[in-house]
């Protein structure tokens, strides 16, 4: 009960926080593209798109799916300490822990995300979800845009790239 006030309370944040890519949205109703297509083609993900090759993960993430991903933006790329980016895209390993880390098996909308506390991800560890001040939170990072449609899941746009715990 308390998740179905949260979850209404909340909806239209999440719902104006996705008026970014209504355009997107629009475009991909009637041909729904892939994850990777998706973020690729809102101009706003190069350094994600640059890591998922560098990874080898572009084929998987247009594959079958359901995925959801928690998709940093270039600015949350950016507020990496300088040389970050540059260190994981030479380490396969670690960049692609990073990377799985934002990624959910199946299709999990704003709906759905507000009433977890955490989820699995491909990488094997769990992200925190909660909602503070009326915006829901990926561990540390702010989503920023909900719900971003593709023919093989959903992007949750993130501002802050989220890292792995260490083992």
């Amino acid at each position: 009960m308390l998740s179905k006030f949260v979850f209404s309370m909340f909806l239209p944040i999440l719902l104006v926080g996705s008026l970014s890519f209504v355009s997107i949205a629009d475009d991909h109703k009637s041909k729904s593209k892939d994850i990777v297509t998706t973020a690729v083609e809102a101009g706003n993900f190069k350094t994600l798109a640059t890591a998922l090759t560098e990874a080898g993960l572009v084929e998987t993430l247009q594959g079958k799916g359901p995925f959801t991903v928690f998709a940093p933006t270039d600015e949350a790329f950016a507020k990496l300490p300088k040389g970050t980016i540059e260190s994981l895209l030479k380490d396969k390993e670690a960049l692609t822990n990073i990377l799985l880390y934002h990624v959910v098996s199946g299709k999990v909308m704003s709906g759905d995300v507000v009433k977890l506390n955490s989820a699995e991800t491909v990488q094997g560890s769990s992200v925190n979800i909660k909602v503070v001040d009326g915006k829901v939170m990926i561990n540390d990072a702010q989503v920023i845009s909900a719900d971003v449609k593709a023919s093989n899941g959903v992007i949750h746009v993130i501002d802050t790239v989220i890292l792995p715990p260490t083992k």
